[in-house]
Protein backbone atom coordinates (compact mmCIF):
# COMPACT_ATOMS: atom_id res chain seq x y z
CA UNK A 1 0.00 0.00 0.00
CA UNK A 2 1.63 3.35 -1.23
CA UNK A 3 0.82 6.01 2.34
CA UNK A 4 0.09 9.72 1.48
CA UNK A 5 2.75 11.93 1.90
CA UNK A 6 0.83 13.80 5.23
CA UNK A 7 1.22 11.33 6.91
CA UNK A 8 3.43 11.13 9.46
CA UNK A 9 5.80 8.37 11.63
CA UNK A 10 3.22 8.62 14.72
CA UNK A 11 0.00 7.63 11.90
CA UNK A 12 2.87 4.67 10.98
CA UNK A 13 3.06 3.44 14.76
CA UNK A 14 -0.35 2.25 14.30
CA UNK A 15 -0.28 -0.55 11.36
CA UNK A 16 -3.52 -1.23 9.16
CA UNK A 17 -4.15 -4.33 11.43
CA UNK A 18 -3.99 -2.58 14.92
CA UNK A 19 -5.94 0.38 13.16
CA UNK A 20 -8.50 -1.70 12.22
CA UNK A 21 -8.53 -4.26 15.42
CA UNK A 22 -8.59 -0.90 17.61
CA UNK A 23 -11.77 0.43 15.94
CA UNK A 24 -13.57 -2.90 15.94
CA UNK A 25 -12.98 -3.27 19.57
CA UNK A 26 -14.41 0.22 20.21
CA UNK A 27 -17.49 -0.22 17.55
CA UNK A 28 -19.17 -2.54 20.37
CA UNK A 29 -21.09 -0.30 23.04
CA UNK A 30 -20.17 -2.31 26.22
CA UNK A 31 -16.66 -2.03 25.50
CA UNK A 32 -17.07 1.47 24.95
CA UNK A 33 -18.37 1.67 28.24
CA UNK A 34 -15.34 -0.40 29.67
CA UNK A 35 -13.45 2.21 28.51
CA UNK A 36 -15.54 5.03 29.58
CA UNK A 37 -15.71 3.35 33.47
CA UNK A 38 -11.71 2.73 33.02
CA UNK A 39 -11.09 6.32 32.21
CA UNK A 40 -12.16 6.77 36.41
CA UNK A 41 -10.07 4.42 37.70
CA UNK A 42 -8.32 1.09 37.07
CA UNK A 43 -11.15 -1.39 38.32
CA UNK A 44 -11.73 -5.41 38.56
CA UNK A 45 -13.10 -7.10 36.06
CA UNK A 46 -15.74 -8.22 38.42
CA UNK A 47 -16.59 -4.57 39.63
CA UNK A 48 -17.26 -3.79 35.45
CA UNK A 49 -19.19 -6.48 35.41
CA UNK A 50 -21.53 -5.30 38.16
CA UNK A 51 -21.56 -1.83 36.52
CA UNK A 52 -22.65 -2.98 33.39
CA UNK A 53 -25.22 -5.45 34.53
CA UNK A 54 -22.99 -8.26 32.85
CA UNK A 55 -22.44 -11.77 32.99
CA UNK A 56 -18.83 -12.56 33.94
CA UNK A 57 -18.06 -14.54 30.93
CA UNK A 58 -19.72 -12.11 28.49
CA UNK A 59 -17.49 -9.46 30.03
CA UNK A 60 -14.61 -11.57 29.76
CA UNK A 61 -14.92 -11.78 26.13
CA UNK A 62 -15.43 -7.66 25.75
CA UNK A 63 -11.88 -7.48 28.05
CA UNK A 64 -9.94 -10.24 25.53
CA UNK A 65 -11.17 -7.68 22.28
CA UNK A 66 -9.63 -4.61 24.44
CA UNK A 67 -6.41 -6.32 25.62
CA UNK A 68 -5.90 -8.14 22.15
CA UNK A 69 -6.30 -4.35 20.50
CA UNK A 70 -4.02 -2.87 23.04
CA UNK A 71 -6.56 -0.60 24.66
CA UNK A 72 -6.60 -1.94 27.95
CA UNK A 73 -3.80 -3.53 30.79
CA UNK A 74 -4.60 -6.42 32.65
CA UNK A 75 -2.62 -7.22 35.96
CA UNK A 76 -2.78 -9.51 38.35
CA UNK A 77 -2.76 -8.96 42.14
CA UNK A 78 -0.10 -10.37 43.99
CA UNK A 79 -1.95 -11.25 46.83
CA UNK A 80 -4.63 -12.67 44.86
CA UNK A 81 -3.87 -14.11 41.32
CA UNK A 82 -7.56 -15.03 41.15
CA UNK A 83 -8.16 -11.05 40.63
CA UNK A 84 -7.52 -8.93 37.25
CA UNK A 85 -7.64 -5.34 37.11
CA UNK A 86 -7.96 -3.97 33.92
CA UNK A 87 -6.40 -0.19 33.25
CA UNK A 88 -6.20 2.15 30.06
CA UNK A 89 -3.26 1.96 27.47
CA UNK A 90 -2.34 5.41 27.47
CA UNK A 91 0.07 4.51 24.11
CA UNK A 92 -3.12 3.09 22.03
CA UNK A 93 -5.59 5.76 22.66
CA UNK A 94 -2.14 8.40 21.75
CA UNK A 95 -2.23 6.76 18.42
CA UNK A 96 -5.23 6.47 17.33
CA UNK A 97 -5.44 10.42 18.21
CA UNK A 98 -2.28 10.60 16.10
CA UNK A 99 -4.00 9.24 13.43
CA UNK A 100 -6.91 11.18 13.70
CA UNK A 101 -5.03 14.17 13.82
CA UNK A 102 -3.36 13.16 10.40
CA UNK A 103 -6.43 12.50 8.78
CA UNK A 104 -7.96 15.85 9.81
CA UNK A 105 -5.01 17.73 8.41
CA UNK A 106 -5.22 16.12 5.42
CA UNK A 107 -8.79 17.35 5.31
CA UNK A 108 -7.73 21.38 6.55
CA UNK A 109 -4.76 21.42 3.88
CA UNK A 110 -7.43 19.96 1.18
CA UNK A 111 -10.29 22.38 1.52
CA UNK A 112 -8.37 25.18 2.02
CA UNK A 113 -6.62 24.40 -1.59
CA UNK A 114 -9.71 24.20 -2.81
CA UNK A 115 -11.08 27.53 -1.42
CA UNK A 116 -7.76 29.11 -2.96
CA UNK A 117 -8.99 27.93 -6.10
CA UNK A 118 -12.50 28.70 -5.89
CA UNK A 119 -11.15 32.48 -5.30
CA UNK A 120 -8.77 32.64 -7.79
CA UNK A 121 -11.39 31.12 -10.31
CA UNK A 122 -14.46 32.59 -8.98
CA UNK A 123 -15.77 35.34 -11.43
CA UNK A 124 -13.92 34.11 -14.41
CA UNK A 125 -16.29 33.01 -17.17
CA UNK A 126 -15.38 30.28 -19.53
Amino acid sequence: MVRPAHEDARSRALSERDLDRTFAALADPTRRAVVLLLRDRPRRAGELADELAATPAGLSRHLRVLRESGLVAEEVLEDDARVRVYTLERARFEAVRAWIEDVETFWTHQLASFKAHAERTRGRKR
